[in-house]
């Protein structure tokens, strides 16, 4: 594994030598910022609404940031062929994805200390590490999910469109299955007994995104560090088999 453990490292260097760092203090300084500003404009709880602000919107950038970096770093690779060569040498497959997807990974953990940062200031310590763990967490997922797209399709337009409907299902679901439970009018047609079985069979399958890094966490109350756990097993779950799934399919390319 010294080879992934380098692809890796270069992968992480890759990222320290881009604009990708410049990009992450420019948005948490937007944020904050813009949390300020609503926090002048609020009547009442000034302070619980810029730290919602800020966590809601430090949250959906972290999301796309990483997920499109990931995109696009591997997009440039592709069309590059600096794969090509890569391959050429003694160097196995699974050793190159899995040191990317380490490098990746490594980069959403420093991605959601850096952004849960400000909220150590301004909420509980510990609201804030629950916070931090659980982006970090579903940041995980949703970089593997975007190595997939990427490797699988090989298109940067249809894969980033695939992952932000994977993210914002993820995050609705919950609606989704709600309302196909307690339709308004219709619940016995077979159209609804179709979107309904759809919905359940969608949230087998699915994260639970709106369970994960939810900001009432530092506004009101921490969550316990058993739900913490729990989100633990299930983004290494998740990223273990969306990471076998890419493995599948780079095994199946003819570079």
């Amino acid at each position: 594994m010294r080879l992934a453990a380098t692809i890796a490292r270069y992968t992480l260097l890759e990222a320290v030598r881009t604009r990708l760092p410049l990009l992450v203090v420019s948005a948490i300084l937007l944020l904050v910022s813009a949390s300020l500003f609503a926090q002048q404009l609020a009547i009442a709880e000034g302070t619980r609404f810029q730290i919602g602000l800020y966590a809601a919107g430090a949250r959906l950038g972290a999301v796309f940031i990483a997920g499109l970096y990931v995109l696009a770093s591997m997009a440039r690779e592709f069309d590059d062929k600096g794969l090509d060569v890569m391959l050429a040498l003694d160097l196995p497959r699974a050793h190159y994805l899995l040191g990317k997807l380490a490098g990746y990974l490594a980069i959403g953990m420093l991605l959601a200390a850096a952004a849960a940062l400000p909220l150590a200031f301004a909420a509980p310590w510990s609201a804030a590490l629950q916070w931090a763990i659980s982006l970090g967490l579903e940041l995980s997922v949703v970089i593997a999910f975007a190595l997939f797209c990427i490797v699988s399709l090989g298109h940067l337009t249809v894969a980033a469109s695939l992952m932000a409907g994977f993210y914002l299902l993820g995050r609705s679901l919950a609606a989704v299955r709600l309302m196909s439970a307690n339709p308004i009018a219709g619940g016995d047609t077979l159209a609804h007994q179709v979107m309904h079985w759809t919905a359940e069979g969608l949230a087998l399958l699915m994260p639970a995104f709106d369970e994960w890094t939810r900001t009432a966490w530092v506004v009101d109350a921490p969550a316990d560090w058993t739900h913490i756990a729990v989100l633990a097993g299930h983004g290494a779950l998740y990223v273990m088999l969306l990471a076998a799934a890419a493995m599948f399919d780079f095994y199946r390319k003819d570079f």
